[in-house]
C-alpha cells in the first residue's frame, strides 16, 4: 500500500480511484467494512482503492483538552489498514487552516481535483468540513455536480447486540480492562508494541524475567491489571519462534512502591530470553486480575504462579495470531470514528 503524507505526494497522472474517509482509529470491523467495500468496488471498476485519513486526530486540533487516547498509533491505523487490501491511503495533515474548508472546497479539492474520485463509500453518520457541516446527503449533491457516485453502507452491528461498531466504545472497554469486549469490536486482540527496555530487574530475581516496554510504546495502554496475552517478535526469521504465551502486567508495581506505571511481559516458562532493543508487539486475550497490592513478596510470588497458570489454561483455548504487513495479528459497521 502506498502512503501519500500530502496532497502534493498523489501522483498527477493517478488513474480513477475508489474512496473513503475517517479517522479509522483502531481499524475495527465496521471500519473494515468499509474498506473492504472500498477495494471490492475499485477491482470491479479497475480503479485504485484509497482511503484518507487525518493525522493528528481533529479533536487533538481543534479541542486538545477533550481529545481522546487513541486506540492505534498512525503506523499501527496504516498496518491494518493496508491488510485489507487498499492500493494507497492519504494522511491528511489536520490543521487549523484544514478544519476551515467548507464541504464543497473538501470535496473539489481533495476528491475531485487530486484523486479523480469515481464512488466514495461512507457510512450513514459520516461528516466532513467546517464544523462537520458536511453530510452524506451533501456529498450526494456533489456527486451529481461534480461526477462520482457515492455508496452508503447501512449502519452494521455485532451479532446479537443493538450496539454499534465504534472507536469510541472500543476505548471505553480497554480504559475499563474489558480487552474481550475490544478484542470483539477489533475483531482481533488489541495491541501495543514498543522496543523492549531496561526495567528494575526486579522480575529475574523473583524467578520471573519480564520484558519492560519503553515510553515510545504504540497502542492505547489498558487498564492496570494483568492479563494473558502474546508476546510478538516480527522482527525474527519466519523459522524462528515469533509468537510465544505471555502473562502481561501493567501498573505501578505497588507491593514494592512504584510510581512509574509501566507495560511488562513473562514469557511463560522462558528465562533464556534476551529482547532488550527489540520492537515487540504484546496482544492482550483476557484480564486476569486487578493490580494489588501485597503484603510480601513471598505472596506475591505465590499470586504470580497462579497467574502463570491461569495464562496457559486462557492461552490453550486462544488463536496464535497470523502475520500483517510488517507485524503480526490474529485473525468493521461503517462508521468512521
Amino acid at each position: 500500500m502506498e502512503r501519500w503524507n500530502d496532497l502534493d505526494d498523489v501522483p498527477t497522472d493517478l488513474g480513477a480511484t475508489v474512496v473513503t474517509l475517517g479517522n479509522f482509529d483502531g481499524v475495527h470491523a465496521g471500519h473494515r467494512a468499509v474498506l473492504g467495500r472500498v477495494t471490492e468496488l475499485a477491482r470491479a471498476k479497475r480503479a485504485l482503492a484509497v482511503a484518507i485519513t487525518f493525522h493528528p486526530h481533529p479533536m487533538a486540533v481543534l479541542f486538545p483538552d477533550r481529545a481522546p487516547q487513541l486506540v492505534t498509533s498512525l503506523d499501527q491505523r496504516l498496518d491494518l489498514m493496508a491488510a485489507v487490501g487498499l492500493d494507497a491511503t492519504l494522511v491528511m495533515r489536520f490543521t487549523p487552516e484544514v478544519a476551515q474548508w467548507s464541504p464543497e472546497h473538501f470535496v473539489r479539492e481533495v476528491l475531485v481535483d487530486r484523486l479523480h474520485t469515481a464512488v466514495v463509500v461512507v457510512g450513514a453518520d459520516t461528516r466532513f468540513g467546517h464544523r462537520n457541516s458536511g453530510d452524506v446527503q451533501t456529498l450526494r449533491e456533489l456527486g451529481v455536480q461534480l461526477g462520482f457516485e457515492v455508496e452508503v453502507l447501512a449502519d452494521l452491528t455485532p451479532q446479537a447486540s443493538p450496539d454499534r461498531w465504534s472507536s469510541t466504545g472500543v476505548r471505553e472497554a480497554l480504559a475499563a480492562g474489558d480487552v474481550d469486549e475490544a478484542a470483539r469490536a477489533l475483531g482481533r486482540p488489541h495491541r501495543v508494541t514498543g522496543t523492549v527496555v531496561h526495567g528494575d530487574h526486579r522480575g529475574r530475581e523473583l524467578g520471573f524475567p519480564t520484558a519492560n516496554l519503553g515510553p515510545d510504546s504504540e497502542g492505547m495502554v489498558p487498564a492496570d491489571g494483568v492479563y494473558a496475552g502474546w508476546l510478538l517478535r516480527p522482527e525474527l526469521d519466519e523459522t524462528e519462534q515469533r509468537v510465544l504465551p505471555a502473562a502481561v502486567s501493567i501498573g505501578t508495581n505497588p507491593t514494592f512502591d512504584g510510581t512509574q506505571r509501566r507495560v511488562e511481559a513473562y514469557v511463560l516458562d522462558r528465562t533464556d530470553l534476551d529482547l532488550y532493543g527489540e520492537r515487540i508487539g504484546l496482544e492482550l486475550v483476557q484480564r486476569l486480575r486487578p493490580t494489588l497490592r501485597f503484603e510480601d513478596v513471598d505472596r506475591l510470588v505465590a499470586q504470580m504462579r497462579l497467574d502463570v497458570q491461569e495464562c496457559r489454561e486462557v492461552l490453550g483455548q486462544g488463536v496464535v495470531p497470523r502475520s500483517y504487513g510488517p507485524t503480526l495479528v490474529v485473525d468493521e459497521h461503517p462508521s468512521t470514528d
